[in-house]
């Protein structure tokens, strides 16, 4: 994982627009690299494992997360960052123009008007797996994976999502599990999913 000054712009940039817009609390500001940016950049464990993709879509991404350190970056993935709420889009587009994040296109909009399918779709800290999947599952290519980004309730939320995935003919094909850096022990998974 990159080191933590290669983020320290992206960061200082990130709190500016927060104390313009709530992306995230106040009280997760101290701890924005641990909880959100080092979380968004697990990723690299699955594109170690299966490969970088060329286009991304983060559905939810609220405050770009994981959608803005994946496109700092992996400068050759094409990332999408959609939100249905046009404030978080902004303060997006706000990072990006001063990063010149060109990979980066925030847009606003609900993920089920968007055109296009992707390589890879995350999402993180969004809804359950059931009704993300639902969302999710349809925007991939034929050889796509799904990142869901989830903690530590992960088998009810897979018992629960069995029917879509099915409906959708994906299935679970790994967990890869980590640990935030914190003092406490916070566990988190990302779940991949792939259409069969």
């Amino acid at each position: 994982m990159e080191n933590r000054d290669f983020y320290k712009k992206y960061m200082e940039i990130f709190l500016e627009e927060n104390s313009k817009v709530n992306l995230i609390s106040k009280n997760d500001e101290k701890f924005l690299w641990e909880k959100h940016v080092f979380d968004s950049l697990s990723i690299e464990k699955f594109f170690e494992k299966y490969g970088a993709a060329q286009t991304l879509l983060d559905i939810g991404t609220g405050g770009g997360f994981p959608a803005v350190p994946v496109a700092l970056t992996y400068k050759n993935i094409k990332v999408t960052a959609v939100d249905s709420i046009a404030k978080k889009i902004r303060a997006i587009s706000s990072i990006k123009d001063q990063l010149g994040l060109d990979n980066l296109e925030p847009v606003c909009s609900r993920v089920e008007n968007l055109d296009g399918q992707f390589d890879v779709v995350t999402s993180r800290a969004v809804s359950s797996l059931k009704n993300i999947c639902e969302y999710a599952l349809p925007k991939l290519n034929k050889d796509g994976y799904f990142v869901a980004y989830k903690s530590r309730k992960t088998p009810e939320e897979i018992d629960e999502a069995k029917n879509v995935l099915k409906k959708y003919k994906s299935k679970i094909v790994d967990i890869i599990e980590y640990e935030l850096p914190l003092e406490e022990k916070l566990t988190r998974n990302l779940i991949i999913i792939k259409r069969l």
